[in-house]
């Protein structure tokens, strides 16, 4: 079995690609924004923030229906969300 690695552009790169796929349906981003506190407005400068990449990974990581159905729609290993969260996580980026 391949040994699976996210470095950190991979990682900030599927954090956006996370945040797109909420943010395209209205109800995803809606919860999202509820359970993050974060605001609309605040979402662009948010985004520059590895703690919220982070966040956000791990909001996609607690509801496996919403992590297959990304992962399918990207078209990416399951577990590279989990790898890309925790190398955010580290601040290795």
């Amino acid at each position: 079995m391949r040994t699976l690695r996210v470095n950190s552009e991979e990682a900030e790169l599927i954090a956006l690609k996370t945040l797109g796929f909420l943010a395209n349906e209205p109800e995803r981003f809606s919860r999202f924004l509820a359970l993050s506190g974060v605001e609309l407005g605040d979402i662009r400068a948010a985004a520059q923030n590895t703690e919220f990449l982070a966040g956000l990974l791990n909001h996609l990581l607690q509801d496996e229906s919403l992590l297959l159905a990304f992962t399918a729609e990207q078209e990416l290993d399951p577990r590279l969300p989990a790898l890309a969260a925790a190398a955010l996580s580290r601040g290795t980026i």
